[in-house]
């Protein structure tokens, strides 16, 4: 297999996982500003997941455009970051329909840190299928922004027990740090 192909193949399931997403918010009840006011908490919760899938995706396309080779623990490793990526449609549901209750919003944050791993797992597999002297090893450096991501991942989910909005409030937190596309690899794409 490509690394192209593996690229489409996973962009074609983080699409669906944003499709899904959509599909699943409901018109407004009612033909004012008040009825599109009482959807806001949805609107929020699909605009932070969407921008959290969209990280990863943008996130996944640069690692992957400096990445040369690809094996078998790749692929495994993408599946892996694939398969929690595409659980944050239904989370995002049940975080919705229970009014941000403390479980699922804590789901939420274990999902988030299960594709933080995923993602850790996926840049590994990489390097050691490139090599220590990749482009991408080199790139990467340093990882005190994924571990600082996946902390505060694992406050929120822990916070959310006691203050959900708390937990959100991290999980914004992290989407504002990778709002922009990991400067590390876009300096090498420029190169």
């Amino acid at each position: 297999m490509t690394k192209e192909r593996l690229e489409a193949f996973s962009d074609g399931v983080m699409a669906v996982a944003i499709t899904i997403m959509v599909l699943d918010m409901k018109v407004p009840a009612g033909v004012d500003l008040r009825a599109l006011a009482s959807d806001a908490p949805v609107f929020v919760a699909y605009a932070l997941s969407f921008t959290n899938v969209g990280i990863f995706w943008t996130n996944h396309h640069h690692m992957l455009r400096v990445s040369k080779h690809i094996d078998g623990r790749v692929l495994w490793a993408n599946l892996f970051l694939l398969f929690w990526i595409t659980l944050i449609p239904f989370e995002v549901r049940w975080v919705d329909d229970t009014h941000l209750a403390s479980l699922p919003t804590a789901g939420y944050g274990a999902i988030l840190v299960m594709c933080a791993l995923g993602y850790l797992v996926l840049e590994r597999a990489l390097i050691a299928v490139n090599g220590q002297d990749s482009e991408l090893a080199t790139a990467i450096g340093g990882r005190t922004k994924e571990y600082l991501s996946l902390a505060l991942y694992i406050a929120g989910a822990g916070l959310a027990f006691f203050r959900p909005w708390i937990a959100v409030a991290l999980y914004i937190a992290v989407a504002i740090m990778w709002f922009v596309p990991d400067r590390r690899i876009e300096s090498r794409l420029k190169a």
